[in-house]
């Protein structure tokens, strides 16, 4: 399923998301790819500071890929109703 994120915290609130469908703690995913539990809850606050290295060893950890494309017409209220 594609999910739009255009802000830190989206994209923090994606990887909650799909970490509990996975059924894993932050502990457990920092366990895979070798980051502390508290990289992994500032990811998914959506602190502007977590890595993009961070973020691309989440994201492959959870079998999750970054795309990037042209910005859609939705508007931001229709994004957050997405969250």
């Amino acid at each position: 399923m594609k999910r739009i994120a255009r802000s830190p915290g989206q994209i923090g609130a994606i990887v909650h998301r799909e970490r509990r469908a996975r059924g894993l703690t932050q502990a457990q995913l920092g366990a895979r790819i070798g980051r502390r539990q508290a990289t992994i809850s500032k990811l998914e606050k959506g602190e502007p500071a977590t890595q993009l290295s961070t973020l691309f060893d989440v994201l492959a950890a959870l079998d999750l890929e970054f795309v990037i494309g042209a910005r859609s017409s939705a508007s931001r209220t229709d994004l957050e109703n997405l969250f």
